[in-house]
Parts: structure tokens; sequence; C-alpha cells
């Protein structure tokens, strides 16, 4: 099953070759937002993610005499952005992303994830599949494959496009782009967690009572009660800050060691992001309101934590946290 478009895109050759750029940018600003999750998908990081869309239009319009038509503007642009995208992973410095870590990994929020355009005739499979390849257990997973994989992965199981598109986009032949899929798909099944097709979404009611029951343990910091909620291989990172805790023990361990028990004056507030549960924490400052401290991403299967995803407090503007709750604000 794979994420389709069946939206219309009528743009001509002559239209997009005759347009100034404010012209150019309306046309091509339609698909922005997705633009950004494609490039997201393969990159794992936001601020990434914003750079290769912008490079992605940059170079659409430098090119727009490129277009010819034979395939859709959506799908030319798609082309660039992936393009875009492997240009910006080989300008990365080596990260051999030790024990599985993937230190450039950011959320998404949902808010902005809600802004991608609804397909026509949307099926709950493609709906599904499109939640399952935004969580970040996929996207670590992703992080794992050699850069050709990767971009074969997403166009073709993905957004579903032919090997023989695939391999244009890429400057490929077919059967290199159907062995570069066999790659992907074989590393996907080795670095995705075994039952994270059981993880819940937060519209489940039973994941809804275990967030309530992490907020209320983590803002006591108790972590007695934290510690009956994890399933006894859940993994627990935090990038892009080194260490990947694998097992309730080493979990429970890290909490005890770094002093967590002891904190006073937590609150939190609830939000989602890559389609998952999350929990921002704020701790009580000097001026007795609560500054952003940390932001605990949740996997959730059969009632219990299968995976804990911290991130620093400088996603919070991303995520369109606010930047201080007040004492009237906490806990909401």
């Amino acid at each position: 099953m794979t994420i389709m478009d069946t939206r219309p895109d009528d743009v001509t050759p002559a239209e997009l070759h005759e347009a100034d750029e404010a012209g150019f940018g309306a046309l091509a600003d339609r698909h922005r937002r997705e633009l950004h999750v494609h490039c997201y998908r393969l990159l794992g990081s936001f601020d990434d993610a914003e750079d290769a869309v912008q490079e992605t239009m940059l170079r659409a319009w430098r090119r727009r005499e490129t277009f010819e038509g034979r395939a859709s503007f959506r799908a030319w642009l798609y082309r660039i952005a992936t393009n875009a995208s492997l240009d910006q992973i080989a300008r990365r410095r080596p990260d051999p992303a030790a024990g599985g870590e993937v230190r450039w990994l950011q959320p998404y929020p949902d808010s902005l994830l809600d802004e991608l355009p609804a397909d026509a005739g949307e099926s709950p499979e493609s709906t599904a599949l499109a939640r399952e390849t935004i969580e970040l257990a996929y996207l670590v997973a992703v992080q794992h494959l050699a850069p050709r994989p990767r971009a074969v992965l997403m166009l073709r199981d993905v957004l579903g496009w032919p090997a023989k598109d695939v391999a244009e986009a890429l400057g490929d032949s077919v059967n290199s782009v159907n062995s570069a899929l066999q790659r992907a798909r074989a590393g996907m099944r080795e670095h995705l967690p075994s039952e994270r097709h059981r993880w819940s979404s937060d519209a489940d009611p039973a994941t809804r009572e275990v967030v309530r029951r992490y907020v209320e343990a983590g803002e006591s910091a108790d972590i007695g009660a934290l510690a009956t909620m994890l399933r006894d291989d859940v993994r627990c990172s935090m990038p892009p800050t080194p260490g990947l805790q694998l097992g309730a023990e080493a979990v429970v361990e890290e909490w005890t060691e770094s002093g967590f028990g002891e904190m006073t004056g937590l609150r939190t507030m609830l939000t989602a992001v890559n389609r998952q549960p999350a929990v921002a924490f704020y701790l009580r400052g000097q001026d007795g309101d609560f500054h952003p401290l940390t932001l605990d991403v949740l996997g959730i299967a059969d009632g219990a934590i299968a995976e804990i995803t911290t991130f620093h407090a400088d996603r919070f503007a991303t995520l369109g946290l606010p930047a201080t709750l007040g004492a009237e604000d906490a806990g909401a």
C-alpha cells in the first residue's frame, strides 16, 4: 500500500515558463508542506528539511525551462526535492549512529502534518501508512539506509511511483532501482522494532490512559510509577545527546542516576508530534513561572510504553509550545 495522490495538477509548461517569480512561487507553494514532509522523511531533521525545500524552490525556479510536462508539476518538484535531499545527506559529517542512535533526529508537529492536502478517495490503508511512515521509529530506521536505497524506498513504497519513474528521477536503471528497493526493505526489517505494528495512536482510549498516568507520575517525578508503564524491551534516547537505553532496567537506572526522581516543580502540557502522543515538561523557575525542560514522545503498545524519545527545550518553539507556563496554565 502506498500514499497515492489523485489531486489534479494542471500546470502546463507554457504557464510555468512564462510565470514571473511571484507567479512561480504561488504555483510551487501549493506543494511546499508535502515537499517538506518528503524531505523530512529522507533527512530525519525538521531544520534540514527546511533547508532542502528552500533549495528545491530555488533550483525549480532556475530550471523552470526544463519542465516539459511529461510528468506533473508536482512530480517534477518531488524529483528536485529528492535530489536536493540526497545532496544534503552527502554534505553531512559522517555519524555512525552507534547502537541505533540518530543524533540529528528532530520531531515534526502534528499541527503542521494536518496541513497536508487530503487526496481524493483516500483509503484507511493509505491513511495508516501516512501515519506509520512519519513515526520516529520509522524515521530512525530510514536513517540507517544508504542514501540511494533510502530515496528509492520513499519514492516507491511511500509515494507509490513506478520503478521507471524512480529510475528517471535518480538517473538510474530500473534494475538498479529494484535492487536498491530490495536492500532498503531488508534494512527496514532489520532496524524497525519488531512489534511496532502494534503501536497505538493517541485516539485509542488505552493509550490516552497510559499518557494520563505518565503525566501524573512525571509531574511527581515518581520513577517507581513510571517504571510500571514500561515494556521490558523499552528503548529510550535523547537526540542529539549521545546515549541509548535499551530495556526497562537501563531506563530506570538512567532516570535515577540523572537525579530525575529528586526534581520538584514540574508541570506538563500535552501535544502530539509525528502522529504520536507527546508530553512537554516545564520546570518552575525562580520567577515562579514554568520554563521549557524536555519533550517526551511516546511509542505505546498494548497499554505499555515501548519507546521514549526525549527532545531538548530548543524544539519547543518549532512545535508551537509556549515559551513559559504561568501557574494558572500549568497542567494544561
